[in-house]
């Protein structure tokens, strides 16, 4: 079966529902106040079977101008379109911009309905039909069947519906081997099912039981059953009119616009950039930062429209833009868009998103336009390089290219494997094959190196960095693995050294200047002539009454090299002296055997306020241990 979504459009009271009507059976005005009115309010689908078996849904859109929105809405999936135009009244206003918005979204397939001939004379018809061939020329339609019909009457039916079936024969379905991706354009509630969402599945395939989420919102979600044209079905795929029951999600939490798909696929964002035409039509010019209504999908989203090197736009250019919404949306790369104006509304341009996820642009910088040149236009291999970089060190799945590339994930992950054995990239994580650009790579490692100069000059008596806080100060989030193997490489080309948690710049060591060099001899000089009695913390901030933080800085530099060693919070001691109290200590526990605290106060002669720290500082570097209330050399003990 052909899976192709056909979409009415036109003015308004030109026949589309009634067209609809005549080759399905079905009425798609729904709605009371359709109706009473007589017309078409809100979308309307419904089944058509072909003589070849193939049943495929139409959507059938509001002519009004008031309802354009809802028109957009339902002309996103449409392959086929079908121009109707009442032979009564010709070309009209909606007529146009219908046909406007078609071509700003991609359609390029479809034919004319030449409706409510029964009205006119043959003369008036024939020339009306010249007038409608005239008009489409140059257009998508230009070549597409015009075909004359009354519905009243049922002439020139046959003739429609079979040009209609040829010119659904000659168009390609849409490729289901994608992600899935259902934009919603309606949501209701059955009692003894829940939650249903309608809408033309416009990539992938999704089946009965699959977790799936809806977007912008995050809520995850699970499908509870499919239907397609009102049949059952355990897959839908791309093409299809789809109907789906979702379980365990409030009619509330979902809206048209919203979007469904597999989790961790989409990206919602507020920031998109695009190639822009403006359209002829208009009667000035689009100024930067224009407030617009923008159509994606089956969302409207308040927008503002961002010039990267022009101040504004003349009716009938095409340009790349940025597209700020004041609320997230949902899209893929080489999705089509239509803008209309604010007030009043009416549609002025549209065109294709070139990066569904991209971030602010400095105006007037070449960079930014390179890039998007190369998007838009460039190989494949330059659209995925394009993409890695604006990743930057974050990185970027195989996923996600493909969604911000267009392209599909197996030709994507086929040039990321060829680049990475080029060493084009880095594989930050071959599980969730997240890649990182070279680029990206280098400028890390440049600012890795520079953040821990500017370390060393910002504390001229710390040797090292801790590595925490030098991934904290190279700038914004640093995978950690990235930031792992970044060090790694610099330790092996000898431009930094990592001991541990630590790193400074290779063959880097502190030099101090004249002033603080005279306090480090000075403070020196204190413990050296302390010996086993040094001052407290507070009794040598006493000695230096207005150098306090320089000696901290000082006392933290002789401990790192090794000069003074931390017996506990309170006390610091000359290594020497330390080291010889060791050897008078072992000799003493060698011939004693046991020393209790008070044989130690003796060898020393200290008193307790030394004796209890020095000894509990020998059990901890684990030369002594203590038995009950005694000591034994560690050794002893362990051989005992």
């Amino acid at each position: 079966m052909k899976h192709l979504i056909i979409g009415t459009a036109g003015h308004v009271d030109h026949g589309k529902t009634s067209l609809v009507r005549a080759l399905t059976g079905v009425d798609t005005d729904r709605l009371k106040e359709e109706k009473e009115r007589g017309i078409t309010i809100e979308l309307g689908f419904a089944p058509l079977a072909l003589k070849n078996g193939d049943i495929i849904g139409i959507v059938d859109v509001p002519g009004h101008e008031r309802f354009v929105r809802n028109m957009v809405a339902g002309a996103g999936g449409i392959d086929v379109v079908i121009l109707v135009i009442a032979a009564d009244e010709g070309i009209m206003p909606q007529t146009r911009e219908h046909l406007s918005i078609c071509n700003l979204l991609g359609i390029r397939h479809g034919l004319v309905a030449l409706t409510k001939t029964d009205l006119v004379d043959h003369e008036w018809l024939t020339l009306i039909r010249e007038e409608v061939k005239t008009y489409l020329r140059g257009t998508f339609l230009g070549d597409a069947p015009v075909v004359p019909l009354s519905i009243a009457t049922g002439e020139g039916m046959p003739e429609f519906l079979a040009a209609l079936e040829e010119t659904a024969r000659r168009v390609e379905e849409r490729p289901s081997s994608g992600f899935f991706r259902l934009p919603v354009d309606r949501v209701f509630s059955m009692k003894g099912f829940g939650t249903v969402v309608t809408g033309s599945l416009v990539s992938g395939r999704v089946t009965s039981g699959d977790a799936v989420e809806i977007l912008p919102s995050l809520v995850p979600s699970k499908v509870r059953g499919i239907q397609i044209h009102g049949l059952k079905a355990g897959t839908a795929k791309a093409g299809d009119r789809t109907a789906i029951n979702l379980q365990g999600v409030e009619r509330a939490s979902i809206q048209r616009g919203d979007v469904l798909a597999h989790p961790g696929i989409f990206a919602p964002s507020v920031r998109l950039d695009v190639l822009l035409t403006y359209l002829q039509g208009n009667r000035k010019k689009l100024k930067h930062r224009t407030f617009v209504r923008f159509h994606t999908g089956t969302c409207e989203v308040m927008a503002r429209i961002l010039f990267l090197e022009r101040d504004d736009m003349e009716p009938g250019e095409t340009a790349f833009a940025q597209v700020v919404l004041e609320t997230p949306a949902v899209a893929a790369a080489h999705d089509r868009f239509v803008i209309r104006s604010y007030s009043p509304i009416t549609t002025i341009g549209g065109g294709e998103i070139i990066d569904p996820c991209a971030s602010k642009l400095k105006r007037g910088d070449g960079a930014p336009l390179s890039a998007l040149q190369k998007l838009a236009h460039g190989t494949a291999r330059e659209r995925v390089e394009t993409v890695l970089e604006r990743a930057g060190t974050e990185g970027i799945t195989d996923t996600a290219l493909s969604v911000r590339t267009g392209m599909p994930r197996a030709s994507v992950g086929a040039i990321l494997d060829d680049m990475h054995s080029e060493k084009k990239v880095v594989l930050l994580d071959g599980e969730e094959r997240r890649f990182v650009s070279f680029p990206a790579y280098e400028t890390l490692q440049r600012n890795i190196i520079a953040s821990v100069s500017a370390y060393h000059a910002r504390n001229p008596l710390k040797e090292w960095i801790p590595k925490e806080e030098l991934r904290i100060t190279t700038g914004s989030y640093i995978n950690g693995k990235l930031f792992q193997s970044a060090l790694r490489e610099l330790q092996e080309r000898e431009s930094l050294t990592v001991e541990k948690e630590n790193v400074r710049v290779a063959g880097h060591r502190i030099t101090l200047q004249d002033d603080l060099m005279q306090l480090r001899n000075a403070v020196g000089d204190v413990y050296t002539h302390a010996g086993l009695t040094p001052p407290s913390a507070r009794e040598l901030f006493e000695r230096f009454p207005d150098k306090k933080e320089d000696v901290r800085k000082v006392v933290t530099l002789l401990v790192h090299e090794g000069f003074l060693v931390k017996v506990n919070e309170d006390f610091l001691f000359a290594e020497d002296a330390l080291r010889r109290l060791r050897e008078d200590y072992k000799k003493l526990l060698e011939d004693k055997g046991k020393v209790v605290p008070a044989l130690f106060r003796d060898m020393t002669g200290l008193s307790r306020k030394f004796v209890i720290p020095l000894m509990e500082y020998f059990d901890k570097i684990k030369f002594t241990m203590r038995v009950e209330d005694y000591r034994v050399i560690r050794k002893e003990r362990d051989g005992a």
